[in-house]
């Protein structure tokens, strides 16, 4: 309801709190600057987009930010690519900075977040809980794995998020608006009017546009290449390290004898006695009952079964003394008396049972299957191990993969989202999708990277070929499209000389009905439409145009606007306005202050983040930002 009075969805620190915490503890961002590419000035250091006091927000930190939006967005519209974000980079950047702004404000205000804090956090995320429902290492480490992250990025973006809860919502308590204020607003929700609108359909007018020239083609072509831009394009590079590569790797049969031999507690025979006893705490008493239960066979009433025990577990309970007598007796044997430190023993052998151990050859096969994926997990481990190091010594891509026996998988020119357009049914090998963009953090000329690929699928060596930089596609590629576009343009063009036509004489009083008539070109008749504000509520945010500037303008205005969509032109002309009174509707006041409750928090919050954005000082490298955007998104 209070959207319709202000955009909350614009609010800054809305955004940042949306954006980077969904984002970045869901999905991940890299928390270090690791070189990208470089614009220099400014004492930039090479990769860094924002200067944030003493520390920055990266290229690499912001492409992978987009790339997980991009993965959030694909869930809806699977053919999205990083060119559909180019409309929300400004949005991801600015919530990047304003979240380390908190943190640098925080640090330099000696507020630490301290370890308990940030490991009460990391119990919350989703994903890292085991079977039992609480906490467990081994899930928490397949999150890191499928994040991408390390346990100290996932700590240091936590703490950002807790700084930011720390100090961001003291700021935004209590918030508090007068009934009076809210009683003005609801009213203006009960505000009923009326309207005329006219449509002006560009599509009327695309039949008498004639087809461009060869010039035509050429001048739109430059003057609206930004329109055609393809996002930087790269040929990579990847060799897969996984099972395949360690598939012939097998257990020794001097490894599944060592092991049997170390393991002798599991595959040993076991001898166990099933026993019945009584404690007394009078020597005399115990040789008493002894001599009876020899008699009878029975220890009494006053006796305990123990159950089967191994020697082991008797000593452990009663002494190494009870232990020793009772499994040197016979089956019925009644022993005893002996002592303990809990009395005096008397024990009878209900029954004695031998287990006969497991010969190797009974367990081989067993053996085999345990140690075989132990031993591929560490060969596949000394194999990246050996690959890594054959980099750090100086190897090329080709030379670490000859070495290490891999199969390589070159790309065509591919964008970060995977696109190939010179062939347009490629797809990239899905197991290889998690490296792709570490081969787009990757300079030209950097070392080959190996990363971590989901599941089981091992890891892949990731090398740079060459990269193409973003530039608009040739005419010769897109002439159909750019004629097209340049037909549409003409349409529209004189779809809007003749709403102009029409508004101008609307507003100087002529009837919408008979400024239509007078067009010259077959329109459709003007629609009366009756709307209250608070209809517009419903709406979610997504108020039609005519709506918004129906709302907008005074009693007998009237406004020519375009289509977003440039399907055309709307004239809007409002001709009666009622105003309401919310005076006899206490809850709809009480609802509307409800909101704007909410909304002067949001605003105590926002200046409270710009305030800290001023106190660390903030320095961006505008260069290197547009050609991030254009490197990324192929956008301006």
């Amino acid at each position: 309801m209070a959207a319709i009075f202000r955009r909350m969805s614009k609010s800054t620190i809305g955004t940042a709190l949306m954006v980077v915490v969904l984002l970045a503890i869901l999905a991940g961002f890299a928390l270090q600057d690791i070189q990208s590419v470089g614009s220099g000035g400014l004492g930039f250091s090479q990769g860094t987009l924002v200067k944030v006091g003493d520390s920055a927000v990266t290229e690499r930190e912001l492409s992978s930010a987009l790339q997980r939006r991009l993965t959030e967005v694909r869930q809806q519209n699977p053919q999205a690519d990083y060119a559909s974000l180019a409309g929300e980079f400004d949005q991801i950047l600015e919530a990047l900075v304003q979240v380390r702004a908190v943190r640098e404000f925080a640090r330099q205000n000696d507020l630490h977040i301290s370890k308990r804090l940030i490991d009460a956090e990391i119990v919350k995320l989703p994903g890292t809980r085991g079977l039992d429902g609480k906490f467990s290492d081994a899930a928490y480490q397949n999150f890191l794995q499928q994040q991408r992250l390390s346990d100290a990025e996932v700590r240091e973006m936590l703490g950002g998020a807790l700084a930011s809860r720390l100090l961001l919502a003291p700021a935004a308590a209590n918030a508090r608006i007068p009934v009076g204020v809210a009683t003005h607003y609801a009213s203006m929700l009960l505000e009923a009017r009326e309207a005329e609108i006219a449509i002006v359909p560009a599509a009327l007018f695309a039949a008498g546009v004639p087809q461009p020239t060869e010039a035509d083609i050429q001048a739109f072509y430059k003057q609206n290449s930004a329109n055609y831009m393809v996002p930087e394009q790269r040929v990579l590079s990847f060799a897969q390290i996984g099972p395949e590569q360690v598939a012939k790797v097998a257990v020794t049969e001097q490894e599944i004898a060592a092991y049997y031999k170390a393991n002798q507690a599991l595959y040993a025979g076991k001898s166990t006695r099933v026993l019945s006893q009584a404690i007394v705490q009078n020597e005399g008493q115990a040789r008493a009952l002894a001599q009876r239960a020899r008699a009878s066979g029975s220890l009494g009433s006053g006796s305990a079964s123990l159950g089967a025990k191994t020697r082991e577990e008797l000593a452990r309970i009663a002494g190494e003394a009870v232990a020793a007598a009772a499994f040197r007796a016979r089956q019925s044997d009644i022993v005893g008396p002996v002592r303990s430190d809990l009395g005096w023993h008397v024990i009878k052998v209900d029954a004695v049972r031998n287990e006969a151990g497991k010969p190797l050859s009974a367990v081989r096969d067993e053996i085999e299957a345990k140690l075989t994926p132990e031993k591929r997990k560490e060969a596949l481990t000394d194999l990246v191990t050996k690959v890594e190091d054959s980099i750090a010594e100086g190897a090329s891509f080709a030379e670490a993969v000859r070495g290490a026996g891999l199969s390589v998988v070159r790309t065509p020119a591919i964008t970060a989202g995977g696109v190939a357009r010179s062939q347009p049914g490629y797809k990239l090998p899905a197991q290889l999708a998690p490296a792709l963009a570490a081969g787009f953090d990757l300079n030209e000329g950097d070392e080959p990277v190996v990363e971590t690929l989901d599941g089981d699928a091992g890891y892949a060596l990731v090398g740079v070929e060459e990269i193409v930089a973003a530039a608009p596609a040739p005419l010769a590629s897109i002439r159909d499209q750019v004629a097209a576009d340049w037909k549409a343009r003409q349409a529209r063009d004189r779809a809007r000389t003749t709403a102009s036509a029409i508004a101008a004489k609307v507003a100087s009083g002529t009837d919408m009905a008979a400024a239509i008539a007078g067009a010259g070109v077959r329109l459709p008749p003007p629609e009366k439409v009756a709307k209250r504000r608070i209809e517009l509520s419903a709406l979610g945010g997504r108020v039609p145009p005519a709506l918004g500037m129906m709302f907008s303008l005074a009693e007998g205005r009237s406004r020519m606007i375009a289509d977003p969509q440039g399907r055309g032109f709307v004239i809007v002309q409002v001709t009666k306005i009622i105003p309401g009174n919310a005076s006899l509707q206490p809850g709809l006041i009480s609802r509307t202050q409800s909101e704007f409750q909410q909304a002067a928090a949001n605003e105590y919050a926002e200046q409270m983040s710009k305030a800290m954005l001023a106190a660390v000082g903030v320095k961006r490298d505008d260069p290197a930002i547009r050609a991030a955007k254009k490197r990324i998104t192929g956008g301006n």
